[in-house]
């Protein structure tokens, strides 16, 4: 992806080391594929809403892949009105955002540890082959330890494993029936909850408010979450105020505003910016100095 820097900043990252990192504007797209892997319709959203949008503000094409229906991510619903109403308010929030297509995978949620690794796999290279997107994002299957949702570490690792196995001709040659064809993609943008290693940050300052907007837009599953931090509140004997007002009024929308400008903001604040998405991102498969104009 065409970058332009903006400066370096040495920080301290989460393991305490110091480390240099690349601060950037996303240039123009010119009409090339961004192929975005999500376990879960929220995601997107909520983890890099302001890298989407200016993608879709700079003509980059964005399709994203939801890997799961998230059937029982909701509380009080039935498992057809909580997918029916995910996949409603994802199509919202990628309306928000600026996303091009949305594709389904349509696996169970919160199970996927339970499904074939390489069946998994076999659809993200399909999605690369068909797509054939200039860079691959998706959750970062290195920088695990901080997570506690199963669905994205396989996610990630199917990812990661597909980027190879999409460019070799014995991988799967059934999808050239279809016209498919071995595809390299250029870049893979990993993203997570605590990254063991960043490289680039993103400057969302000027779409913040856009990310807010598609965060609100997943109603039901952010008062499934609402509901969670009552209960975990409550077994403490203790309150949580904003998640409670929104399960009273079924509007999420100010504890929502506050999670995302709190989290973007404090990613900013590192960085000297307003708001901030942070990214490891590996160009060439490392091996930049072997290119050439």
């Amino acid at each position: 992806m065409q970058i332009k820097r903006v400066y370096n900043l040495t920080v301290a990252d989460s393991l305490g080391n110091n480390v240099q990192i690349e601060t950037m504007k996303i240039e123009k797209g010119e009409g090339r594929t961004i192929l975005l892997v999500s376990p879960h319709a929220d995601d997107p959203a909520f983890f890099l809403g302001g890298t989407i949008a200016l993608w879709a503000e700079m003509g980059w094409r964005v399709v994203c892949v939801r890997v799961t229906d998230d059937r029982w991510d909701s509380q009080g619903l039935t498992e057809a009105e909580t997918i029916k109403n995910n996949t409603d308010q994802l199509h919202a929030a990628a309306s928000v955002l600026g996303i091009s297509e949305i594709v389904e995978l349509g696996y169970n949620t919160d199970v996927l540890g339970d499904v074939s690794e390489v069946a998994l796999r076999e659809k993200i290279i399909r999605m690369i082959r068909t797509y054939k997107p200039y860079a691959l994002v998706s959750f970062d299957p290195f920088s695990m330890y901080g997570e506690d949702n199963e669905d994205h570490l396989v996610v990630a690792k199917a990812c990661n494993e597909a980027f190879w196995t999409s460019q070799f001709d014995l991988h799967h040659p059934e999808h050239f029936k279809d016209g498919l064809e071995p595809h390299g993609c250029f870049e893979r943008w990993y993203f997570g909850r605590r990254l063991t290693e960043i490289t680039h940050v993103v400057d969302v300052s000027s779409v913040l408010d856009k990310k807010v907007r598609a965060a609100q837009c997943h109603v039901t599953m952010m008062l499934n979450y609402a509901n969670q931090l009552v209960m975990q509140a409550r077994t403490a004997g203790k309150k949580a105020p904003l998640a409670e007002d929104a399960l009273r009024s079924g509007d999420p929308s100010r504890m929502i505003d506050l999670f995302i400008r709190r989290g973007s903001q404090g990613t900013g604040a590192r960085y000297e910016l307003e708001a901030a998405e942070e990214f490891r991102i590996i160009r060439f498969g490392g091996l930049s100095a072997l290119l050439e104009d």
